[in-house]
């Protein structure tokens, strides 16, 4: 089993940037799917674990 730098309450950045300009993402469920909130505008998107690992540049802390 690949092993994963993060988990739930990380903080991550993603290859693209939010539209509202922010770049942080801290991880707020996990499961099949993973839900993410934005941390400049609180916005909160729900995507596959496939989509979250592709589109994952780096886990800030």
């Amino acid at each position: 089993m690949k092993e994963r730098k993060y988990k739930l309450g990380s903080t991550v950045q993603f290859k693209k940037s939010h539209p509202c300009g922010g770049n942080k993402w801290e991880i707020i469920r996990m499961g099949m799917d993973i839900k993410v909130k934005c941390t400049t505008c609180d916005h909160i998107v729900m995507m596959s674990r496939k989509k979250f690992e592709k589109n994952l540049k780096k886990v800030l802390k």
